[in-house]
């Protein structure tokens, strides 16, 4: 199941880095940016983590909160955020639930083969809990800064 822009985005409770929870519900008033991204610590992940933690403070001011969501476990975001030091909210959705419900897990081409897995997308949450904006299959280059213009447009 996928979500689509004008519908109330789903809610998640999940664990996060440092032995923290976020609650999507507890966000309203603000837009949440939501991105979903398959591994801890691999090229792609790592360049769009340095990405969001690098303009932070353009989205915090224009009152935006980031949280990545990986399937991998808060552990490994712990490492993950010590190594490169990221500072964004890396969340755990391990039994890929709410990847699921936001239409960011599923079958994927990788290298020229299929697999099932997370697919790299992102979700703007807009201050009133509804889905502003789906990126889908996101290339990383230059996509932060679409997001941040989607932001301050809102």
């Amino acid at each position: 199941m996928a979500v689509n822009e004008g519908e109330i985005a789903p809610d998640f409770d999940l664990p996060t880095d440092g032995g923290g929870k976020v609650k999507l519900s507890d966000l309203k008033g603000k837009s949440v940016v939501v991105y979903f991204y398959p591994a801890d610590d691999t090229s792609g992940c790592t360049t769009e983590a340095i990405d969001f933690t690098a303009a932070l403070a353009e989205f915090k001011a224009a009152g935006a909160v980031v949280i990545g969501i990986s399937p991998d476990a808060a552990e490994s975001h712990d490492r993950f955020k010590a190594k490169h030091g990221l500072k964004v909210i890396l969340a755990s959705d391990v039994d890929h639930k709410v990847s699921e419900r936001y239409g960011a897990w599923g079958e994927k081409m990788n290298y020229g083969r299929k697999s099932i897995g997370l697919i790299r997308s992102t979700v703007l949450v807009g201050p009133d809990g509804r889905i502003a904006r789906v990126w889908p299959q996101v290339r990383v280059k230059g996509h932060v800064d679409k997001v941040l213009e989607a932001v301050k447009a809102i």
